[in-house]
């Protein structure tokens, strides 16, 4: 079955093994009973009925429906039992895929992509939830139908069940054939299945852009190329799979041929009675049914094989880990809230993105990051956040080493918005709070300071006006002010800003830098933003060009020393910024 599935079962299937047990023993005592049926009724035809004993027939008429409600009974609690089983096992895998999901290092989010994450946490969960509950329910039914529909058969009559079990090992071998077959097919149609989802993804996200630039029969064309490819393989690993059931039914024809004759023969030779042979075609019956359901089970499993190695790819894969570095001899005086040593960081290790980025700022003070769109702006905030840890060089938060701080407790000293951040499916005051030990006096103060109350109190809206996905009932505006506002709440000791204004109007922008000059003394902030405006203000205003540092200081400094920071100036604001 494979050593990661072996893995999967082995962990999460371990708790409950007793429940699995007892619904293994109700299942096997409930299968036992259907196989009783077709011998008690070929006993009645050959012995009892012949006897015309009335007694006798309804005796062994009442022990049939008693083994029918027994059948029926055990497979009913048996079945329910598979499924809350199957149930809470994928519910914990779940929940740890999720877990670990957002644990995960941004090396390994990226490498993974979101769009699988998403198809690992759906369709492969749900793969692996059929499989544990089809394998509880038909993996001892079937076994059990087959092996002791043989051996009753033999009780019956041996030679006609020799002829039947001739063609058996065929079957098993086509079986074992098409499953080593299956479980690489399946896996890669589950990479198709995430190229297929990272392209509705991102239609889906950007279906206004589609529509303005009307680009929709272009994405049709994109979407049926994938689309076709899915199908493609689908297709092919279907064709593999269904070779199987015809394949069983040919060989099992062949034997039922072969044992009709057969027992046409004993039966004229009076070496077998009729009753023996109705039972016996019954039991053909069964036997049948017991290996077509082995056959699907073959299936399911493969699918879920190759989903337990894309789930546990990702259990196993890097998360964000607390690692403690010694470094007390460079930690930093107490108001140095951020420093930046010399550092350098490349996303894929092989040219820097960021480059001997040097830069002191301390407790209070706010610090503007300003630079054309992939000059590193958003890169010094995922290093200031531990989403990535600098390749090269030294990063100190009030004074420690980066990388001495727990990740828990230097996260929530921070307060982020971030470009294109997420507005969730709940009230404006749950999205503020999100889940943290706010009152509601903060929530409403976050809010104040965030310029957003006047809209909040609007007669049509309140603070617990529940919003759409992604704040798509709100404009781009309030949707900034709302995110703002969740930021401010706890009163962070840092305060990153990434182009959190750009919706915002100059009265707006002002009004919000204001309050956080008057309320916010002690908080350091970043604001990493497109224009000037929102950041000449700033005690210190760090310039970069493709990931290097060409200007550091304030407003008036850089327009002095500064080339790049004078023309944005100039495009922005006029040729006598000087003055501003």
């Amino acid at each position: 079955m494979g050593v990661r599935m072996n893995r999967v079962l082995t962990y999460y299937l371990k708790p409950y093994y007793l429940r699995m047990m007892a619904g293994f023993v109700i299942k096997f005592a409930g299968t036992i009973m259907d196989l009783c049926l077709p011998w008690i009724l070929a006993h009645m035809i050959d012995y009892v009925i012949p006897q015309n004993n009335k007694n006798m027939i309804f005796v062994w008429g009442g022990l049939m429906m008693v083994c029918a409600v027994l059948a029926w009974t055990g497979n009913v609690v048996a079945n329910r039992m598979a499924s809350k089983v199957a149930r809470d096992t994928t519910e914990k895998v779940r929940h740890d895929l999720f877990s670990k999901v957002t644990y995960l290092s941004n090396q390994s989010t990226d490498a993974f992509t979101k769009p699988s994450l998403i198809s690992r946490l759906t369709s492969d969960t749900y793969n692996l939830h059929q499989m544990l509950g089809r394998v509880q329910r038909l993996g001892v039914r079937a076994p059990i139908l087959l092996i002791g529909g043989i051996l009753i058969t033999l009780t019956l009559d041996p030679v006609l069940t020799l002829i039947l079990v001739s063609v058996l090992p065929f079957i098993v071998l086509i079986m074992t054939a098409t499953s080593k077959k299956g479980i690489p097919m399946y896996a890669s149609l589950q990479e198709a299945l995430d190229q297929f989802v990272r392209l509705v993804l991102a239609d889906i996200a950007g279906i206004r852009v589609i529509k303005a630039l009307s680009k929709k029969h272009y994405e049709k064309e994109r979407f049926g190329v994938i689309n076709e490819e899915v199908v493609k393989i689908e297709k092919k690993a279907g064709m593999t799979m269904a070779i199987v059931n015809p394949a069983m039914n040919f060989f099992l024809n062949i034997g039922l041929v072969f044992v009709i004759l057969a027992g046409a023969y004993r039966v004229n030779a009076g070496k077998c009675e009729v009753g023996k042979i109705l039972a016996f075609m019954t039991y053909f019956t069964i036997i049948l049914n017991a290996m077509m359901s082995i056959s699907k089970m073959f299936v399911i499993i493969s699918k879920a094989v190759a989903s337990a190695n894309r789930i546990v790819s990702v259990l196993d894969a890097e998360d964000e880990r607390d690692s403690k570095l010694v470094l007390e001899e460079k930690d930093k005086a107490e108001d140095t809230m951020i420093s930046f040593e010399h550092v350098s960081f490349s996303y894929n290790h092989v040219e820097n993105n960021l480059t001997d980025i040097n830069f002191s700022v301390k407790k209070g003070e706010t610090l503007g990051i300003i630079g054309e769109t992939g000059s590193g702006k958003s890169t010094v905030a995922s290093l200031l956040l531990r989403f990535y840890d600098a390749t090269e060089g030294n990063i100190f938060i009030g004074g420690k080493p980066i990388q001495s701080i727990p990740l828990g407790e230097l996260r929530s000293s921070f307060g982020v918005v971030f470009q294109n951040d997420s507005l969730f499916e709940d009230s404006i005051s749950e999205n503020v709070r999100l889940g943290r030990a706010l009152s509601e006096g903060d929530i409403k103060q976050a809010i104040l300071y965030a310029q957003a109350k006047e809209f909040v109190e609007d007669e049509n809206r309140g603070y617990y006006d529940k919003l759409n996905i992604k704040g798509a009932n709100l404009s781009g505006g309030q949707k900034q002010r709302i995110l703002i506002a969740r930021a401010l709440a706890a009163h962070p000791d840092i305060l990153i800003l990434d182009d959190s204004s750009s919706a915002l109007d100059y009265r707006t922008d002002a009004l919000l830098r204001k309050e956080l000059k008057e309320h916010f003394k002690d908080t350091t902030t970043v604001i990493i933003a497109q224009r000037i405006s929102s950041i000449m203000h700033a005690d210190h205003i760090l310039v970069l060009e493709d990931g290097a540092m060409i200007g550091y200081g304030t407003h008036e400094e850089l327009l002095a020393s500064c080339q790049v920071y004078q023309e944005i100036g100039r495009s922005q604001m006029g040729m006598d910024v000087s003055a501003s």
